[in-house]
């Protein structure tokens, strides 16, 4: 049986050595918040699985190789009609990165639930999905859907990551997709500015938010603060961690690497103490790192963040 299923698109990057209006050379590259968190865990020896359609164009065949070289399970994906989705990133000021996406009518938007048929018939132990996917059009939402309802009735443990993308919906659209998928959830992620998204309406503070969230019977409640580390809540009350504070060299996919790293030690059967602490570790790889993934660690490497020069928790 697979550890984790993860399903949505991926996108080929493309990131730029300075302005694009200045011109100059782009490093290639790929990425999908799905991708990330099964890069992620495969690479701390978890068996991932990553669904979804890839195009036939080469960036297609550039995801595929990827993913293989990376020890992801790639056997359910299918090749489809339509474009490889691209986003293009370009440093600003400081850690700030401008992103710029490509994806109207790609391949990866094709996602339906009859992909999912067979990996869910076969099993995992987490399935993992985000907002992402459901914001990609009918067929990936109708996906989501599937997905929900054959976890909760396998037994698997079911991980919802809000991850909201302004640029792919609305706050009032995510809502009234993301809230009955929430209630349904064994694990919530959210950022704290995302909470609302998923929390059931007449919910103002945080503390509101997270009680009626469990009140629906959601498990655990994982609310990151992006430099101020993460906290978990559970009917039994709350842990929180800070984050290591590290140089940073790029912040994009720093909360996919949480992800991963919090699974990871979900699957170890860690308490959420553990979990916390390799989640935030992840999560330091790759800032203090170029790339999506590029720069997250094996698991004999899970130490090594503590040795980065000046590093220490906030």
């Amino acid at each position: 049986m697979t550890d984790v299923l993860t399903f949505g698109e991926a996108l080929v990057t493309l990131r730029a050595d300075r302005p694009i209006r200045s011109g100059g050379a782009l490093h290639m590259s790929v990425a999908g918040a799905e991708v990330n968190v099964a890069i992620g865990l495969a690479r701390l020896g978890h068996r991932a699985r990553w669904v979804g359609c890839t195009s036939r164009d080469e960036f297609g065949a550039l995801v595929l190789r990827t993913l293989r070289a990376e020890n992801v399970d790639v056997a359910n994906v299918e090749q489809a009609e339509g474009p490889t989705g691209l986003a293009v990133f370009e440093s600003r000021i400081a850690d700030v990165t401008r992103v710029s996406y490509h994806r109207s009518g790609s391949a990866g938007s094709r996602l339906t639930p009859r992909h999912l048929k067979a990996p869910l018939r076969e099993g995992a132990r987490v399935v993992h999905m985000t907002g992402i996917t459901a914001a990609l059009g009918h067929g990936p939402l109708r996906a989501v859907r599937t997905a929900v309802s054959a976890v909760r009735a396998s037994g698997a443990t079911l991980c919802l990551d809000v991850n909201y993308r302004a640029k792919l919906w609305s706050r009032e659209t995510a809502t009234a997709a993301l809230r009955p998928l929430a209630a349904q959830a064994d694990i919530l992620v959210a950022s704290d500015d995302e909470l609302a998204l998923a929390a059931p309406g007449g919910t103002v503070t945080e503390a509101q938010q997270v009680e009626a969230l469990l009140a629906c019977g959601v498990r655990e409640i994982v609310v990151k603060r992006g430099a101020e580390g993460a906290e978990v809540f559970n009917a039994s009350g709350a842990v929180a961690r800070p984050a290591l504070d590290v140089p940073v060299e790029d912040t994009v996919g720093a909360g996919d690497a949480f992800v991963a790293g919090y699974l990871s030690a979900l699957l170890d059967g860690e308490p959420i103490d553990r979990r916390l602490e390799r989640a935030v570790t992840l999560g330091a790889f790759a800032v203090a790192s170029r790339g999506d993934w590029e720069g997250l660690p094996v698991r004999e490497e899970l130490g090594l963040v503590h040795a980065v020069p000046g590093s220490t928790l906030r």
